[in-house]
């Protein structure tokens, strides 16, 4: 018998509710009117069914019989990007598991899809964010042609599954089915690839031996297998109920992947407008699956980039979704798994001991999930909280049972860390996240002089010369959305840590992003208001900071402070903008952008919610 909804779990959904109101009326309202406007092919002149129809050779009498769905496939495939290399054989498969039910499926258009992995530390990854919206920009333009009857999204990593939804959730009339393609299989241990990432930055390893440790962790296609973003979103997907129930985890390749594969066409045929079984997707993500979300994000010690993502996201159906009610949550939700980097085991190691399903089985027993979103799955959400399998070639879902490795996953009463590890830091310096589930305790407050810097190649070459070799905490402004993009700030990790490991006390404030990937140093992210002016004047605290200034970071007072006299110092001056790398493309974005804690959006700043 399950318990009771949390108190905690009430109280900030309704208060997301109230908030939401408005948004979400308005939201409800688009969705009915596109529904509407583009509910009927057969409305279309003929003229534009013909230059629909002409390239589906095969499916060219079903298309024009019109019986059955017609399933647009939204595709971010390529094969630079380990956990999108599967998708390129996924359209022709998909579409014969369409036939198979009387409906035919197009691929209606690709998004970009970037590598965090390749471009972190390179100018790049100062386009990484805005992809987001590109790819939200994308899946809209796919989506635009009033062809179809419902949708499947072929994405998985950092970017691509928020902008996909974003995207998405503007024909929120179409149900729509979210397909992963599964994480590669194990390589070294993750211990072993930070031991050799902090010697390198010692001067310890050489350039040949950094990258082959590199190789064998990231080593043939599917998902990176540590807990960062991309499984971040995988986890998520399956707490909103977006995924056929139990697919995250499952890796490339396998014949339980392709039966997964079968039954998300399978379901979106059927969900659509003309059956019994209508699903939209902007009814299946509403408040409650928002706070699902968070919580799903806070019980597993998921990326501090959902604190961006998952209001990014809420935005783009009308739901309200802040800080203040992540922080909030995560009082009320136990971290009851540990995957790397806040354990050893990976994502393989995490679904082997009972995975999503264990999860989900546990957060719905004490009351620290909703029960009653509408899912894409056959039934309710309660189904998300067993494993799939095959029985011959059926694919068939099983009871989970109780964990297979208390190391990675234990019960909500024996949990790792009684509360979810995400807290919201405010002071006289702004507000910011911290994420405490891979930060030892004795770390938690960290009060010492500052040392200030404008980009983080700066962080690198003064820790090469010494000067950080003391208790420190380093500040890394002009990373936030307007100033350049707001890249995440991996190079940072490696330096920090050694300081951290020679006994020093340190911690990072930055207006920048770190990630799912960042480990065990204190960090202040996320700052907000950013320390870039831009047209607006004025700029965020951080901008006038100075060198020696005392700060103190403390995730048990929820405090971000200096004693300095902020006020009565004029900020520093704005970096000049950078060209190159086509980061002056997106000059528009970085001038429009929300802050941080609205989604870093300059799509949803402009209209889209």
């Amino acid at each position: 018998m399950s318990k009771p909804l949390h108190d905690t779990l009430r109280k900030v959904t309704q208060r997301v509710i109230e908030r939401s109101r408005p948004t979400r009326s308005a939201y409800l309202d688009l969705i009915r009117r596109e529904g509407d406007n583009m509910g009927e092919r057969n409305a279309v002149s003929c003229s534009n069914l013909a230059h629909a129809y002409a390239g589906a050779l095969e499916d060219q009498a079903a298309l024009v019989a019109g019986r059955g769905a017609n399933i647009g496939i939204v595709t971010a495939y390529n094969d630079m990007l380990s956990a999108h290399q599967p998708y390129g054989r996924y359209p022709d498969r998909l579409k014969i598991y369409a036939r198979e039910v009387g409906a035919t499926a197009q691929v209606a258009g690709g998004t970009p899809a970037m590598c965090d992995g390749v471009t972190q530390g390179e100018t790049g990854m100062e386009l990484s964010l805005f992809s987001r919206d590109v790819i939200a920009l994308s899946a809209a333009v796919a989506l635009s042609h009033a062809m179809y009857d419902g949708a499947l999204m072929l994405g998985i990593c950092d970017k691509i599954v928020p902008g996909l939804l974003m995207g998405a959730l503007r024909f929120g009339h179409l149900p729509t089915i979210f397909v992963p393609s599964g994480p590669m299989p194990t390589g070294i241990p993750n211990k072993e690839k930070q031991r050799v990432r902090q010697l390198y930055a010692e001067g310890k390893a050489t350039r040949a031996e950094l990258l082959e440790s590199e190789m064998k962790s990231y080593h043939s296609p599917g998902t990176c297998t540590f807990f960062g973003t991309a499984n971040s979103n995988q986890m998520m997907m399956e707490m909103m109920g977006l995924h056929i129930p139990g697919s995250a985890f499952i890796q490339p390749g396998t014949q339980l992947r392709q039966a997964l594969d079968r039954e998300a066409v399978h379901r979106v045929a059927a969900m659509g407008k003309k059956g019994d079984d209508y699903r939209p997707l902007g009814l299946c993500v509403d408040e409650k699956a928002v706070i699902n979300a968070a919580v799903g994000l806070l019980a597993t010690g998921g990326s501090t980039n959902h604190a961006i993502h998952l209001p990014a996201m809420a935005r783009a159906a009308g739901v309200i979704f802040d800080w203040d009610d992540l922080s909030e949550l995560s009082s009320a939700v136990p971290l009851i798994a540990q995957v790397y980097p806040n354990g050893s085991g990976d994502v393989n190691q995490f679904h082997a001991a009972g995975g999503m399903g264990y999860v989900i089985g546990e957060l719905l027993a004490e009351g620290l999930a909703h029960p009653d979103i509408l899912t894409v799955g056959r039934g309710d959400f309660s189904d998300y909280a067993r494993e799939p399998g095959l029985d011959g070639e059926a694919l068939v879902w099983r009871e989970v049972g109780p964990s297979m490795d208390d190391t990675m996953l234990r019960p909500v009463a024996s949990p790792f860390k009684p509360d979810g590890g995400m807290r919201l830091l405010t002071g006289n310096l702004g507000r910011a996240c911290f994420k405490t589930s891979a930060v030892d305790e004795s770390r938690w407050t960290i009060e010492a002089p500052c040392r200030v810097f404008d980009d983080q190649a700066a962080v690198a070459a003064a820790f090469k010369a010494g000067e950080l070799d003391r208790d420190v905490v380093v500040v890394v402004r002009f990373q936030g959305p307007r100033a350049n993009g707001m890249p995440e700030l991996h190079k940072l990790t490696p330096p920090l840590g050694v300081l951290q490991d020679r006994g020093f006390k340190v911690a990072l404030v930055t207006d920048g992003r770190m990630s799912g990937a960042s480990g065990k140093v204190p960090a202040a992210i996320h700052c907000t208001p950013e320390a870039f002016a831009g047209a607006g004047g004025g700029g965020g605290p951080l901008a006038r900071l100075r060198d020696g200034d005392m700060i103190k970071v403390c995730a048990v007072t929820c405090e971000l402070n200096t004693t300095a006299d902020l006020a009565s110092r004029e900020p520093a001056p704005d970096p000049r903008e950078e060209w190159g790398t086509g980061r002056e493309l997106f000059g528009m974005m970085r001038r429009f952008a929300d802050g941080a804690e609205q989604g870093a959006s300059a799509m949803l700043a402009t209209g889209g919610m």
